[in-house]
């Protein structure tokens, strides 16, 4: 029979966790540099178009969703309801008055009525706004991809 012989103690394994923080630390600063904030959060279907081109990133948002509830936001904060087409005017205004070149994104359902945006886009018009994106759905040309 064999016999083992005893070495004396043998040291217990352990993981370093020296860097550890420093590992934390790089993971915190990539989660909140890539972290982005959604400000107009409205799901609508919208119409579909064959036309595309790109928003400026921090455009002002009007939305409008199926049940004509309209929404406002400058770009960097979360859509706030407003209860009539004249505070959307007041609201343009505000931000025209800050930033003269600001971009505005009117985003709509494809089955809110007409009506509805024309009144928002000459709310938009009167308050001097100088651009104003309709956002679509891209529609893919048949026999494409």
């Amino acid at each position: 029979m064999l016999k083992f012989r005893h070495v004396g103690h043998r040291p217990d394994p352990y993981i370093p966790t020296a860097s550890m923080a420093d590992i934390v630390f790089l993971l915190i600063i990539f989660f909140v540099i890539t972290y982005n904030i959604e400000v107009d959060k409205v799901q609508v279907q919208l119409p579909r178009t064959l036309i595309r081109e790109d928003v400026p990133r921090e455009s002002a948002y009007v939305s409008v969703d199926l049940q004509g509830v309209i929404r406002v936001s400058a770009g960097k904060e979360t859509a706030v309801p407003v209860p009539s087409v004249e505070e959307v005017q007041s609201f343009a205004a505000d931000v025209v008055a800050r930033d003269p070149k600001h971009a505005f994104v009117v985003k709509a359902d494809r089955g809110t009525r007409y009506q509805v945006v024309d009144r928002i886009i000459d709310a938009l018009k009167q308050a001097k706004v100088q651009t104003i994106y309709l956002l679509s759905e891209q529609k893919t040309v048949e026999g494409e991809g």
